[in-house]
């Protein structure tokens, strides 16, 4: 996975900033809680909710115990169709390859449909240091590329903007990336979207190349699947006259019919739909209708490296819908950003990590980046374990070890920051194997309680700073287990 924001800080810092930001912090707690209780409701109406999110996880793990079938049954059907498909190992494959087919057209410009895998890879920069310009069309992504900016939301990627702040980067840089915003825009809504559909509808009338992401992918039939809610995609999709779509290996599903199950639990979990406004499916190329030029670009780039993971393997079933995001308490306060990728959120804290691994500060400090309380894992509509995924990666970041990544073994130091930790756990399993050393220890606890510190020296300061210590007994346990005979009178009675 590429560093796509390489030289941010680790999380704990970056949200200790963000979280100071009050207008940021107002932007998305009206945002999540707006989305999240739309959510709430439209699951509601379904008798069978649990029973689709059963269904959408048992597809995904068999089809990630059977991923090189389906991929290359993939191949086989895109092929058929008149499609060409591309594997790239890593970011810097899949961007060489997408690089060479833009220039092998000719053609210096491409629009693009929202595509997390392309952000993940650094698409656009690359294609920019070819010379060759990416235009973002979903309407978030567009603020977010005029702003010269970073998305920080799954499903909404300019979610920490407010409406005011979105009209004056119209009014200042939609000018220089193509038609202008109109003279007095005002930052309603309708006036908003006008001003976006005016600038799009030039790039997507000129431009003869689209580049795409999917939502899913269809093995046997060879189809992609693209939904979204304002009519852009299907705009990339279907005017250029070549068509390249970026996809991770994750995305593809055994069948046609496994579609049913996720067209109901997407939307819902998403945008609170009962279904998407535009849901576009393609199959290869055709004469009549469509790019006549089909590239498919099956993305690793880390994917191989997760599935081989029992426990952290459960990341890839994501289908990207974003609940986990607007439920989350951690994400409501210190927002996208501080994630330090384009996956932020629990789904970021625990699929960035497998992805890049967890050699950098910022992405062993992801792990942490949450409160364990479970939220994400109720509303997550393919049943991502994500707790227990995080309980996983801070063992591997506090233990170090190896990983095979892209074949090669990576040794893992521990992380810092950690010694005091690590020293503390083994002198607490060394006393619990030793019970005379155990009750010599409660004892001069409990001994000493009165001059004990209200906060923790060294390292564990920062854990103390926000937490209440607990307070010791004046007396350990055993002992007063064994001065009321467990906790019974001399009579029988209850003491």
């Amino acid at each position: 996975m590429s560093g796509t924001f390489v030289g941010m800080p680790a999380f704990p810092e970056a949200a200790h900033e963000a979280v100071r930001n009050t207008t940021l912090r107002a932007n998305l707690k009206h945002a999540t809680h707006t989305i999240r209780d739309k959510r709430a409701r439209a699951v509601a109406e379904l008798d069978d909710w649990a029973s689709l999110r059963e269904a959408g996880k048992q597809i995904k793990d068999h089809t990630l115990h059977n991923l090189e079938q389906y991929l290359l049954q993939l191949e086989e059907s895109v092929t058929a169709a008149g499609g060409t498909v591309h594997w790239a190992a890593d970011a810097d494959e899949a961007n060489r390859i997408v690089t060479d087919l833009v220039k092998a057209t000719g053609e210096s410009e491409v629009v693009k449909v929202k595509s997390m895998a392309t952000q993940e890879i650094g698409l656009n920069e690359a294609l920019e240091a070819e010379g060759i310009h990416a235009y973002e069309t979903d309407l978030a992504e567009l603020i977010v590329q005029l702003g010269k900016d970073r998305p920080s939301h799954i499903l909404v990627p300019a979610i920490h903007r407010n409406r005011g702040e979105i009209r004056d980067i119209f009014q200042k840089e939609m000018g220089g990336w193509g038609r202008p915003a109109p003279e007095g825009l005002t930052d309603t809504p309708a006036e908003l979207a006008e001003a976006a559909r005016l600038h799009l509808r030039e790039k997507f009338l000129r431009a003869k190349v689209g580049v795409s992401g999917a939502n899913f992918m269809v093995a046997e039939t060879g189809t992609l699947v693209v939904v979204e809610s304002e009519g852009n995609g299907r705009m990339c999709l279907t005017l250029p006259e070549t068509l390249i779509s970026v996809v991770g290996i994750e995305k593809i599903v055994p069948t046609w019919r496994d579609l049913e199950v996720f067209l109901q639990t997407l939307p819902r979990s998403s945008t609170a739909e009962r279904m998407n406004p535009y849901t576009s499916t393609w199959t290869g190329t055709t004469q009549e209708d469509g790019p006549s030029t089909f590239h498919l670009v099956l993305l690793d780039n880390g994917r191989t490296d997760t599935l081989a993971d029992e426990v952290g393997r459960q990341a890839l079933r994501c289908i990207r819908c974003s609940a986990c995001l607007n439920v989350c308490p951690v994400y409501e306060r210190a927002g996208g950003h501080a994630y330090g990728s384009v996956y932020p959120g629990p789904i970021g804290a625990i699929l960035s990590p497998q992805l890049r691994g967890t050699q950098s500060e910022i992405d062993a400090s992801l792990p942490y980046a949450s409160s364990l309380c479970g939220a994400c894992y109720e509303v997550c509509p393919v049943a991502i374990d994500i707790p227990e995924v995080l309980v996983h990666l801070r063992e591997r970041v506090v233990q170090g070890g190896e990983v095979t990544r892209h074949g090669t073994k990576v040794t893992l130091r521990p992380a810092k920051g950690h010694a005091a930790e690590r020293a503390a756990m083994r002198a607490a399993g060394w006393a619990f194997v030793r019970p005379a050393a155990l009750r010599t220890g409660q004892r001069l606890a409990s001994g000493t309680r009165r001059i004990h510190p209200r906060t923790l020296p060294g390292p564990g300061r920062a854990w103390s700073a926000t937490r209440d210590l607990p307070k010791v007994p004046a007396e350990p346990f055993r002992d007063w287990w064994r001065r009321t005979n467990g906790g019974q009178t001399e009579k029988g009675g209850t003491k």
